[in-house]
C-alpha cells in the first residue's frame, strides 16, 4: 500500500496522502467499490482520473477500520453515507490527500507546482493579493494562494464565490510549511476568520482548514 505520510493536528483532525505507485488493477484490489461506481468508473476515458479515484478508495480502506459508503451532495461535496466523521478530498495525478475531523466542517487542496497558476492570478487573487507577491517565490505563493481558498471553498460548500473579492488570505511568506490567516466575506456582509495550515513537499503544496 502507499500511504505516503499521515499527519495528526491538534484539534482532532488527520491528514491521509497516498501516493499512486499501483497499476489500475493493484488499485482496484486495494479498494472497496460499489457495483454502480465500476460501471461509472468504465466510462471514463482517461486512466489517470480512473485510477485517482480508485486511490481515494484505497485510501479510505486504509483510514477506516470498517467499511465506509463515499457520497456527494449535490454541490460536489463528500460526505460518508455511513458515518458522521467529516471529511474533505483532493487530488492531482500523483497524490491524493484525504482530511478528517469527528464533527469540524474542514476543506483540504492540493496541487502540483508544475501547474500554471497564470490564471489564478488573474481570476482568484485580490488586488492586494497580487501586490504582496514576489518575482523570487510567485509559482510557490500562487499555489499556496490557490490551495488556500480552494480548501476555504471547499469548507463553505457555498456555491457562486467570488474567490478574489470573498476569501482573503492575510499576506505571508511562502516556506515548506506553516499557517495562514484567512477571512471569508459572506455576501451579506458577515465575515468569518479562518487559520489555515500548509505544507510543501515533493513539489506539492497542500493546505487544510478545520473549524
Amino acid at each position: 500500500m502507499a500511504l505516503f505520510f499521515k499527519k495528526e493536528l491538534e484539534n482532532d483532525a488527520q491528514i491521509f496522502v497516498w501516493e499512486i505507485t499501483e497499476t489500475e488493477k493493484e488499485l482496484l484490489t486495494l479498494s472497496s467499490i460499489p457495483n454502480e461506481e465500476i460501471e461509472e468508473l468504465s466510462l471514463i476515458k482517461s486512466e489517470a482520473r480512473r485510477k485517482e479515484r480508485l486511490a481515494v478508495r484505497a485510501l479510505l480502506s486504509e483510514i477506516f477500520e470498517d467499511k465506509v459508503y463515499l457520497g456527494h451532495h449535490d454541490n460536489g461535496r463528500p460526505f460518508l453515507q455511513n458515518s458522521i466523521t467529516e471529511i474533505s478530498i483532493a487530488h492531482t495525478n500523483r497524490f491524493v490527500s484525504i482530511i478528517i475531523h469527528p464533527e469540524e466542517d474542514l476543506g483540504i487542496d492540493i496541487e502540483s507546482l508544475d501547474r500554471d497558476f497564470s490564471a489564478v492570478e488573474k481570476k482568484a487573487l485580490s488586488e492586494e493579493e497580487i501586490d504582496d507577491l514576489s518575482d523570487r517565490n510567485r509559482t510557490l505563493q500562487l499555489a499556496i494562494y490557490w490551495c488556500a481558498k480552494e480548501a476555504i471553498y471547499k469548507r463553505m460548500s457555498i456555491s457562486g464565490v467570488d474567490y478574489a473579492e470573498q476569501i482573503e488570505i492575510n499576506r505571508f511568506n511562502p516556506h515548506n510549511e506553516g499557517e495562514l490567516d484567512a477571512t471569508f466575506t459572506h455576501k451579506d456582509g458577515t465575515e468569518m476568520d479562518f487559520e489555515l495550515g500548509y505544507k510543501v513537499f515533493e513539489n506539492h503544496v497542500m493546505v487544510w482548514v478545520v473549524g
